[in-house]
């Protein structure tokens, strides 16, 4: 922990950071404070954008410390002008870092204990409203066994300090926890009593109290593309985004465009209707919120519902073709299926608002009335998917389940550019990106700027502080035959012995499919039994967090993963010596929003292979090779098995944004 003696005393943001961060600065006479001129150049282009009232974008690369760079000079400023910082980031362990590392470091340099708070979606907060109700209404909702949970939860209330879901000693059933969350229509000042009784409410004030919230890209976006209570309903003449005359830093920044895909899209599926449908009556066990009203009417419009809903996914099912490994079906033109679920939902809605009407309490009022809005927002859903009414949206009908026969309705623009340049770029908003990686070989960062609607913001490009000459060497096979020759998936079995046996094990593997993955650990199993290493796969029952513990514990053990351990992943020291990239990472372009973007580049004349499937591909390889070195004690090897990068025309792309470390070419003995 940094320990500081004395305060910052130069005038002026700019130059304030300019100081700090230098060798004879507050830091840099700190003993656990290591000079780096890449975070000073960060801060003072934070620090510059905050004093303007602009924007920039910047990479940042591994090591370089940006979490301070960005929280020093944004605390300043918010403490200075009372604009309220924004901190959002994709991952929950830079959320967690940033609360309990980060911030306090911050609070020691500027000696102010400012309040920062860590702002959640209101489903992982506890009602206790609704949890009193719960337990009073536990024979009409809950079975025996759920009885049990639920007042294990009770017990849990009582000594929690901020009811968050993630304070929560056991993982509750989500049937359960969906009773007595926190719900915008019920977790109201005036049903949730005095002060200190909703927690919440009280984390909703503690918010707009703080100088600096931490908040969830999903968060961020879901929040400023609706009207939420946490944001104000002025926010947008007071150039704030969340809150009135706000900034935000956006950390974590290439997931800015898939997260704000999803959050201004649509998604309804078949599992999650049944599931909500179920909460308010199950016909096999009787339980369910309208068992409480004794209202038979309501019920069986219930039953009516979730039948008609069973045969109207069934007719999608039937209406779509799936490839055989594909889980996603593009639908180019409205009208699928019959809305024949408009008919029972108006049904039930209806008897919801009757029943509304007649109860007395404000919870049961808010409650049902809670329940009719879902309804008519699932109709409108619908109705939207089925009548294709967005324009610029892509469709597409998803299977998943056991079987893969649940199905999923899902929306989304095939370009966010636009809304992001309107909802984060704005004259007199400060929008602040950061992210180890954003470019794709070009320092002026125009590939993602393009992305998300950011051509005219300033943005800069500055390196890793780590030597990859000396901590880091890539290795290419050169002779691996194309994934359509014969000899491919033994070669790659081959390639990828040979790869983890030069660090004995110790490695990420990193694989484009689980297809190619699953078959790979087959045929080496009997190879990492003989060595006495752990082979660790994605799919096998573990969750990530699990693989990643496991895998840091075994010192030999070897991890095969797809996409989600490409990026993310922090596994510092040589239990992480060697990232084996098994193929170029190229999006499968059977995906429908891929599918949209391709065909929209090319619709305008351009060439949608290096504009979009390359550029996003050698985004991606930068994202897992970065997981090898972490530190500047860190040292290894990659492993590219993947000719490609040496005999294509495009390969120099992925080569050059590649760190400069030492190339050697790999040969491959088939024998």
């Amino acid at each position: 922990m940094i320990s500081v003696t004395e305060g910052l005393a130069v005038p002026g943001l700019v130059e304030e950071m300019q100081q700090a961060f230098s060798p004879e600065g507050l830091l840099g006479r700190s003993k656990d404070f290591e000079y780096r001129p890449q975070q000073q150049q960060l801060a003072v282009a934070v620090a510059e954008a905050l004093v303007q009232r602009s924007c920039v974008i910047a990479e940042a690369g591994t090591g370089v410390g940006k979490s301070l760079a960005y929280l020093l000079p944004a605390a300043r400023f918010a403490l200075e002008t009372g604009r309220k910082a924004v901190i959002s980031t994709h991952t929950i362990n830079l959320q967690e870092q940033l609360i309990r590392k980060d911030i306090p470091i911050v609070r020691k340099v500027l000696r102010e204990e400012f309040p920062a708070v860590l702002l959640k979606g209101r489903g992982n907060y506890l009602c206790p409203v609704r949890l009193r109700r719960a337990m009073e209404q536990t024979a009409d909702l809950f079975t025996s066994s759920e009885d049990e949970e639920l007042r294990s939860i009770v017990r849990w209330a009582e000594g929690t300090r901020d009811g968050t879901l993630s304070d929560l000693p056991f993982t509750p059933s989500p049937k359960i926890w969906a009773q007595v969350c926190s719900d915008p229509h019920i977790c109201t000042a005036r049903i949730c009593g005095p002060r200190g009784n909703c927690f919440f409410q009280e984390a909703r004030k503690a918010a707009a109290e703080a100088k600096m919230v931490v908040v969830n890209h999903t968060l961020f976006f879901a929040l400023l593309g609706a009207a939420d209570d946490v944001a104000s309903a002025d926010a947008g003449a007071m150039n704030g985004f969340l809150f009135p005359n706000d900034f935000v830093v956006l950390d974590e920044a290439h997931t800015v465009e898939h997260v704000a895909a999803a959050q201004l899209g649509l998604r309804l599926s078949q599992a999650g209707l049944k599931y909500d449908l179920m909460r308010l009556y199950h016909p096999r066990t009787k339980k369910g919120l309208l068992k409480s009203y004794r209202k038979a009417s309501a019920m069986k419009a219930v039953e009516s519902l979730l039948e008609e809903a069973e045969n109207f996914f069934l007719r999608v099912g039937e209406s779509v073709r799936f490839s055989e490994y594909g889980r996603e079906f593009r639908v180019r033109r409205p009208g699928l299926v019959d809305n024949t679920l408009a008919g029972p939902l108006r049904a039930l809605w209806s008897e919801i608002d009757d029943l509304a009407a007649d109860v007395e309490g404000d919870t049961s009022k808010a409650e049902l009335m809670d329940v009719s809005r879902k309804l008519r927002e699932v109709h409108g859903t619908l109705q939207t998917f089925l009548d294709q009414q967005q324009e610029g949206n892509v469709y597409w009908v998803e299977r998943g389940g056991r079987d893969e026969i649940q199905f999923s309705l899902h929306a989304a623009p095939v370009e966010v550019a636009e809304t992001l340049r309107r909802l984060l770029f704005a004259p007199e908003k400060t929008c602040i990106m950061t992210s180890a990686t954003l470019g794709v070989g070009d320092p002026s960062l125009q590939w993602f700027k393009g992305r998300v609607g950011a051509e005219e913001v300033r943005s800069m490009s500055i390196g890793s502080p780590f030597d990859y000459k000396k901590q880091m060497v890539v290795k290419i096979f050169r002779d691996m035959p194309e994934p359509n020759d014969a000899k491919y998936n033994k070669a790659l079995a081959k390639a990828i012995q040979m790869s983890v046996e030069v660090s004995e094990g110790r490695a990420f593997v990193l694989f484009t499919s689980y297809r190619a993955m699953r078959d790979a650990a087959t045929q080496l199993e009997g190879f990492f039994r003989k060595k006495g290493w752990q082979l660790i796969v994605q799919g096998a029952g573990m969750t990530r967090h699990k693989m990643v513990e496991e895998f840091r514990k075994d010192v030999h053990s070897v991890l095969f993963g797809t996409d989600s351990f490409w990026t993310g992943v922090d596994v510092p020291g040589e239990a992480l010596s060697n990232v084996v990239v098994t193929r170029l990472p190229f999006s499968v372009p059977d995906h429908p929003l891929t599918q949209s973007r391709i065909e929209a580049i090319e619709a305008s004349g351009g060439n949608a292979f290096m504009e979009y499937s390359v550029p996003e591909a050698i985004l991606k390889m930068r994202q897992g090779v970065g997981r090898l070195i972490r530190t500047a004690k860190d040292r290894g090897w990659v492993h590219i098995l993947d000719n490609r990068i040496l005999t294509k025309r495009y390969g120099k792309n992925f080569l050059s944004a590649l760190p400069d470390a030492p190339v050697e070419e790999v040969f491959l003995d088939l024998r």
